[in-house]
This record gives structure tokens, C-alpha cells and sequence, in this order.
């Protein structure tokens, strides 16, 4: 057996690392992933605030028909001026819904603020005995069948819940299930920020 020639160490050196970078290429990506993951925890970020591009705009045009079976109004955004307004987007397969609903019954009970609910792609039957089983804390109710009008609102998913000022504009969004610890920390000050007129 020969020894090889200082020209085939010089080829073997040069080849290219292919199958090193198909190694290697997923554990750069995932090492990416995490140093962006620890960052916006050292940030304190809240994965449930995703910016959305409506606050500071008036509210998507939105007239909604009535459930059937409740004895209440759809939505139209041309009647919720004059108060500020929680749109509460919700559906009866949705346990998050679930959970937050004793929340929406304690906002329901503060006169100086109307909610309002947006049923989303939900059987009205469901919907209806959801509302039936746990209270109805709305004051109207639109259903979006399709889903069409929560992509207008720019919903990721179900619950969402919007304030909306006096003008009808969006002044807040609140994405996942109320709590009592972020109804007092982020929706109520941001309530409170609007009855002063701020």
C-alpha cells in the first residue's frame, strides 16, 4: 500500500465540507432559535402581546346578526360609540372561553363600559347553551359564521378581547383568556386610561 502523494492530501483538504454544513446547519438554527427565546425572557417579554397594526384606528366596519336564541342585538361598530366598548371574540368549543367568562361577568357589571361578544365559527345551539350554562355577561352579540370578520379584526384566535374608545377607535388588545391578575395589571388601566379621556 502506497502512502498518498502530498497532491491527494492537498485534493482531500479541499473538497467541500458538504456534508459537515448538512450536520451542522439545524443545530445553528436551533442555537438561533433559543438565543432569541432567553433574550425576550430577560426582556420580560409576554408572548401574549402581539402588537396589532388597528390600535389607534377605528374599529374594522363591522355589522353582525343577532344569535339566534338569545334575545339581543348583533353588533354593528356604527352603534358602539358614545362609551367604551370591550368586543370580546369567544365560541363555545373554546376552553380558555371557559375560564375567562367569571371576568367578563365582572366587566358586564361596571355601567360605565359596554361588552359586547363576537361568536366565532360556532353552532349557534353550542353557543347558546354555552351562554345558558355559564351566564350571559354581553350586551349584543354578533356571529361570525365564516370567520370572515375576525380576519377583518386581525384575531389570532379565540378569546381575543378589544377596547374601543368613545370615537369607536381601538384603543387596546388583550390576546388569550382574561385572569383576574391581568384583568387589574393591564385591562382595567388601560379602561381606566380611557374614561379619563386618555
Amino acid at each position: 500500500m502506497t502512502a498518498p502523494s502530498p497532491q491527494d492530501e492537498a485534493a482531500h483538504r479541499r473538497r467541500p465540507p458538504g456534508r459537515w454544513i448538512l450536520i451542522l446547519s439545524p443545530l445553528a438554527i436551533f442555537l438561533a432559535l433559543a438565543a432569541v427565546f432567553l433574550y425576550r425572557l430577560e426582556q420580560g417579554g409576554d408572548p401574549s402581546l402581539v402588537p396589532s397594526v388597528l390600535i389607534g384606528r377605528p374599529a374594522p366596519a363591522t355589522k353582525l346578526p343577532a344569535l339566534d336564541g338569545v334575545n339581543l342585538p348583533g353588533i354593528d361598530t356604527a352603534e358602539l360609540t358614545g362609551k367604551p366598548t370591550l368586543v370580546n371574540v369567544w365560541a363555545s368549543w373554546c376552553a380558555p372561553c371557559r375560564e375567562e367568562h367569571p371576568i367578563l361577568e365582572t366587566l358586564a357589571a361596571d355601567p360605565r363600559i359596554r361588552l359586547v361578544g363576537i361568536n366565532y365559527k360556532d353552532q349557534s345551539e353550542n353557543a347558546v347553551r354555552f351562554l345558558g350554562q355559564l351566564g350571559n355577561p354581553f350586551a349584543a352579540i354578533g356571529v361570525d359564521t365564516n370567520g370572515r370578520t375576525a380576519i377583518d379584526w386581525g384575531v389570532y384566535g379565540v378569546p381575543e378581547t378589544f377596547l374601543l374608545g368613545p370615537d369607536g377607535t381601538i384603543r387596546y388588545k388583550f390576546i388569550g383568556p382574561l385572569s383576574e391578575e391581568s384583568l387589574a395589571t393591564k385591562l382595567m388601566p388601560e379602561i381606566e386610561k380611557v374614561l379619563k379621556g386618555g
